[in-house]
């Protein structure tokens, strides 16, 4: 198996992605191409570990030479279309021509949505890719789809961001009839926008044909009550949503690890905690649970945050690999190209009638 990775994407590369790369190297069994500028890259592993080449420091890490970066403020296509050398787009051609099994990248989002779109494709039969983020869940893990790609949405996206999310956790986290619940600001069938009225109305309607546990509307404080496995929403609410709880697990965090420093005595009393505490802290830390699985296109794409430190982009790489050996994207091609032909059988059928 060989991982793609953008080594110039994002606020901290490509430091980050160099030092994420090492560190995840000896876990994982495949091989990691580092796509981007060699010089700059080679200079960083001088400074880091004292090698003059990768190589040294591993036989699975090697550099795919590139020498553009597309930039976060650059125009998605505008960048995809003329920064032909760049780390993104010479990443998503060698995954598209099979030269790798799944592309990460911290880089600039709508370019990445749009190249994985526009250069990948679609999977046959899906109207709009959506990003899966996994997040922390009672006793579990909760995916929000879209928690950012399509932030103007139709019905019929919620119910297939329903659909890829179910196969998604069905095939790799082993989780049978996935709960699947609406966010809404209220539980009741009549709340919400028309967005997410009419979506209730078709999830209600065709989830049972399309193989969705539809539980209902679910409000932001019951998300993370284990009662649900996934939610979905439109990309704008869903990435509001996530950045949120980012937010809200750093404050707390924060805030829980100034009370237990504040004195001698609070020291002294939180030395027994210690260690349900650090488990809670990993628990709320956003960075244990990688980047966003970039469902609905041909082959395996990952979006890692722009933040990205060396430990979460560490994380998103045992993720990635993870996400190829499930063969996720395989089994969402599979149904969806099933769904799409009994759906021309049908048409054929009423054409006949008519």
């Amino acid at each position: 198996m060989i991982i793609l990775l953008d080594a110039m994407g994002g606020d901290n590369a490509p430091d980050a992605t160099i030092k994420g790369a090492v560190k995840a190297i000896d876990q994982i069994e495949a091989e990691v191409i580092l796509i981007g500028n060699e010089e700059i890259i080679n200079k960083k592993i001088k400074e880091f570990y004292g090698k003059n080449d990768i190589s040294e420091i591993s036989t699975r890490l090697k550099i795919h030479h590139t020498t553009d970066t597309i930039e976060m403020e650059d125009i998605p296509t505008q960048a995809i279309k003329h920064k032909k050398d760049s780390s993104m787009v010479v990443g998503f051609n060698m995954l598209k021509e099979g030269k790798g099994d799944v592309f990460i990248s911290a880089g600039n989002s709508g370019a990445l949505l749009t190249g994985a779109t526009l250069l990948v494709g679609r999977i046959k039969g899906v109207d709009r890719p959506a990003l899966a983020g996994i997040l922390p869940s009672y006793k579990s893990r909760l995916v929000l789809m879209d928690c950012g790609a399509n932030t103007n949405c139709k019905p019929i996206n919620l119910l297939q961001f329903a659909q890829m999310a179910s196969i998604y956790l069905q095939t790799t986290l082993d989780i049978k009839n996935p709960r699947v619940g609406l966010l809404n600001i209220g539980t009741e069938e009549t709340k919400g926008n028309e967005l997410t009225k009419e979506s209730y109305q078709l999830l209600k309607n065709k989830s049972k044909d399309v193989n969705v546990n539809f539980i209902g509307n679910i409000e932001g404080r019951d998300a993370f009550s284990g009662n649900v496995d996934i939610i979905v929403t439109d990309g704008f609410t869903g990435n509001i949503f996530l950045k949120a709880v980012e937010g809200l697990g750093k404050f707390v965090k924060r805030s829980l690890s100034e009370s237990l420093k504040k004195n001698i005595i609070s020291k002294i009393a939180a030395l027994p905690s210690l260690p349900g505490i650090n488990r809670f802290s990993k628990t709320v830390d956003y960075k244990e649970y990688g980047g966003a699985l970039f469902l609905g296109v041909k082959k395996p794409v990952v979006k890692a945050h722009g933040s990205s430190d060396e430990k979460l982009f560490e994380f998103t790489i045992k993720q990635a690999e993870q996400f190829v050996k499930n063969k996720a994207v395989e089994k969402l091609t599979e149904e969806f190209s099933k769904q799409s032909e009994e759906r021309q059988v049908e048409q054929e059928k009423e054409e006949k009638v008519l």
